[in-house]
């Protein structure tokens, strides 16, 4: 996906933005039944997005996936993939409606809150954004390629980011260290463990750096009383079939040492993978030697690039904070001017309702 026209003010790239607010205009909201997703892909690439049906259902699909999304902003219903690398299935047996969090996305979007713009053929309109209640940008985060930049910025926690939000606008002066106490850091759908604080505080600083993320694991006493490592999360965007096939070569080729057995005991409730210790080895050595060599240890590269004023700007943690409350600014002034002129009208009627009882 193109990372040049992902919008500082919600977080979206145009093809999710009308995914969503085609979703909304065929009714499959979050209290609606499921429809198939092909009904919405068809739906919206006859109306607002005139490109292959694939590139739709991609789109839609990664915002259904909870290993991808921290907060994913479509309920689907059937096969959508899995972390191990799984294609979803085709869109015409999958079924998705909105998520409740979308609805907060698209919270007064008819009372005049954002500007429309004509569709590609001018039969209709759609947004140019939307309202957005929640700062998406940094909540779910978002990656892509774009000519000559690229952008990649990881997801955080909505109570973390609705305190800093609170902060800022109490005090607009609050610098980073401030924010930092309240935004800890990124918080990956996979889970996994994240440290290194200074390259965390650096990439919050200037919008790039890179994070060092690593899986959780812990020792285990099996029943035959052999001892294992268990990994109940890994790094955020890491296959776990391929980790374990990775794992398993390097055992192969003797790289490391120590492993007498490999399996997945992955279920609907998490992540479990086994990896059996041999007689005589110790954790702390075959843990170190599959860090060394594995995506059990990873780094995410931070690249906060996004349109502001339709220009592309690598942002800090701050500015992409001060730029979300500016937009909800906005949003909220047009919103109480919207009901306002609502109430004139109404006003204006009942006075000449109030007059003709005069007349009566």
């Amino acid at each position: 996906m193109c990372s040049s026209d992902l919008d500082v003010r919600d977080g979206l790239k145009p093809v999710q933005r009308r995914i969503l607010f085609g979703m909304q205009e065929l009714g499959v909201g979050p209290g609606s039944a499921f429809k198939k997703a092909a009904r919405m892909v068809g739906d919206v690439m006859g109306k607002f997005h005139p490109h292959g049906d694939a590139s739709i259902y991609d789109a839609l699909v990664r915002m259904a996936q909870d290993f991808n999304m921290r907060y994913p902003l479509v309920a689907g219903q059937g096969n959508f993939g899995s972390i191990d690398g799984d294609p979803p299935a085709a869109m015409r047996y999958t079924e998705a409606r909105l998520a409740p969090i979308a609805g907060e996305m698209l919270a007064d979007i008819d009372r005049n809150t954002v500007d429309f713009q004509p569709n590609f053929d001018d039969s209709m309109e759609e947004p140019l954004v939307l309202p957005s209640r929640l700062p998406n940008l940094l909540l779910n985060g978002a990656s892509g390629i774009a000519v000559g930049m690229a952008t990649n910025i990881p997801p955080h926690n909505l109570n973390e980011l609705a305190d800093a939000v609170r902060l800022l606008i109490d005090q607009p002066d609050a610098d980073l260290d401030a924010l930092m106490e309240i935004v800890k850091g990124p918080d990956f759908p996979t889970g996994a463990m994240i440290f290194a604080r200074a390259e965390i505080r650096n990439a919050y600083a200037t919008g790039r750096g890179r994070v060092t993320m690593q899986a959780r694991m812990e020792l285990e006493e099996s029943r035959a009383g052999r001892y294992q490592i268990v990994v109940t999360e890994l790094p955020y965007q890491v296959n776990k079939a391929n980790l374990l096939e990775r794992i398993a070569d390097l055992v192969r080729d003797k790289r490391i040492e120590g492993i007498s057995d490999l399996r997945d005991e992955s279920d609907r409730h998490g992540i479990r993978m086994i990896i059996e210790l041999s007689r005589g080895a110790t954790y702390a050595s075959v843990r170190n030697q599959l860090y060394k060599h594995t995506a059990l240890r990873s780094n995410f590269a931070v690249n906060m690039l996004a349109l502001v004023d339709n220009q592309p700007r690598t942002l800090s943690l701050k500015e992409a904070l001060v730029a979300f409350i500016e937009h909800r600014r906005i949003v909220i002034r047009r919103r109480s001017e919207f009901d306002l002129e609502k109430a004139r009208d109404r006003a204006h009627i009942l006075e000449g309702l109030l007059k003709a009882l005069d007349f009566l």
